[in-house]
């Protein structure tokens, strides 16, 4: 039997053998230690202005509108320019949507990118794109840029360092997860949102009262069968990465409570919030999502992704705006001003905690929507141009890079590719974007593609 290796340096026939205790519950060695002594060399000589900490990316699942967001064509015919009018910010000759009128304000801390292209009008391909920087391929699974980040920047803490909030679900099997890197890597989805009452973080809640002592005695029963199994003198792991990672927050007071909203103070979660008078949960749930994200980077942790659900509006536009057009009570639900009060807050209280600086702040989407309304009063997917926002970790806010023509259709000046954005991304984080991993066949691979670019402009 061949003992060819993976990338991890586990044999494919321990691999194997790995599987068969998975399957009898009794957990997998952590053989994930894989490059990190060399990644971390590689990210200290790395020649770069980037001083990113950590990353939120707001992620608005299912497209966000373009038009109706950040590159509103108020000239346009009424078919293309929508229901909604633009305002003024803070940036002379630069209007947003009339819904964001917190983020208008703000303006000078934010760099609008208005010429994303890609060629991808389908949410699994797309989703693939913009979150790994490559295009999809069948011949390999490239990982997330949180997974690569949290691969090469590990967390030092027991919290996770790739957490998703509420959880990061593939949209028409879109692959969107670890790749070829390490399971310790995949994303830590909570299960639970915080921005609504019932939240709970799922092993927290599962293991809640559960005596630490029995589960002290479970963990080392599952690393007696590993060492028995000659699993840990291969790779000098430890046990599965999924009961590692629930055992550390099971037994951390202060794991614990980095998820706890409630030791905020009202008025900070009033910050996020849309209607302070709502009771603060269920009232803007991206809010609370971003609050959470800034109180687990004030942590320490690398990567934190919030999945913010609803943007695939195919239908009635009203719904961006209000999530029941004709009841009012339906607004402090509503897309594009929960949008616009989460972001707003988060870059505030970033500033206000002196913490914008060194955590980068992503708003984007899977693609943008079709410039002409169509007949049931929505938008339809457009890849062909659309819009990014960033903020804090080094960028050079109060810009715009690039131009959408008249209508927002195509790209008129500076096309930026999903993996122009990856390359500045990791940049910012102070990663080089031609540092390389190895996949499973051993084949060197970029982080970010070859042909991609940094987009310098955002650089501060």
């Amino acid at each position: 039997m061949s003992t060819a290796k993976r990338c991890d340096g586990l044999t494919r026939r321990n691999f194997v053998r790995v599987g068969g205790l998975t399957a009898l519950g009794l957990g997998a060695g952590h053989f994930f230690k894989l490059q990190r002594a060399a990644a971390s060399r590689a990210i200290a000589n790395f020649k770069t202005p980037g001083r990113a900490k950590s990353c939120i990316l707001i992620w608005l699942d299912g497209g966000a509108s373009h038009l109706d967001t950040f590159d509103p064509k108020r000239k346009a015919p009424s078919e293309v320019r929508g229901p909604f009018d633009s305002i003024k910010t803070n940036l002379a000759g630069v209007r947003i949507s009339e819904h964001l009128p917190h983020t208008a304000k703000i303006m000078d801390k934010l760099a609008l990118v208005r010429s994303v292209t890609s060629p991808f009008g389908v949410h699994n391909f797309a989703v693939q794109y913009l979150m790994t920087g490559y295009q999809p391929t069948p011949a390999l699974e490239y990982p997330v840029m949180a997974s690569v980040v949290a691969h090469l920047r590990a967390q030092t803490g027991v919290l996770p360092s790739n957490i998703a909030i509420p959880n990061l679900i593939s949209r028409d099997a879109a692959t969107i997860g670890n790749g070829f890197l390490p399971n310790s890597t995949k994303h830590f989805s909570l299960g639970s949102d915080p921005g609504k009452s019932n939240y709970h973080v799922r092993d927290l809640d599962f293991y809640q009262g559960l005596d630490i002592s029995r589960l002290d005695r479970r963990r080392k029963i599952v690393e007696a069968m590993n060492e028995f199994g000659n699993l840990k003198a291969k790779a000098k792991g430890s046990s599965d990465p999924d009961l590692e990672r629930a055992y550390n927050l099971i037994a951390s007071d202060e794991a614990k409570a980095a998820f706890d909203l409630n030791e905020e103070p009202r008025k900070v979660r009033e910050r996020y919030t849309i209607d302070p008078r709502a009771h603060l949960a269920d009232s803007n749930n991206i809010g609370q999502q971003c609050l959470l994200a800034r109180r687990l980077v004030e942590r320490g942790v690398p990567f934190v992704t919030v999945n913010n659900t609803g943007w695939d509006n195919h239908l009635n536009l009203a719904t961006y705006a209000n999530r029941h057009p004709g009841d009012p009570r339906s607004a402090s639900h509503a897309l594009i001003p929960g949008l616009d009060k989460a972001l707003s807050g988060l870059i505030g209280d970033l500033s206000d905690r002196g913490m914008l600086d060194e955590t980068l702040v992503l708003v984007m989407t899977d693609f943008g929507r079709t410039p002409k309304i169509n007949s049931t009063g929505g938008r339809d997917h457009w890849p062909n141009c659309f819009s990014v926002a960033m903020a804090g970790g080094g960028v050079q806010g109060g810009q715009v890079i690039g131009a959408s023509d008249a209508l927002g259709e195509f790209v008129e000046d500076r096309p930026i590719t999903p993996g122009d954005l990856s390359s500045t991304i990791y940049t910012l984080l102070g990663i080089d974007p031609g540092h390389e991993l190895h996949t499973p066949d051993g084949r060197p691979t970029r982080i970010a593609p070859q042909e991609s670019n940094v987009i310098k402009e955002l650089l501060a």
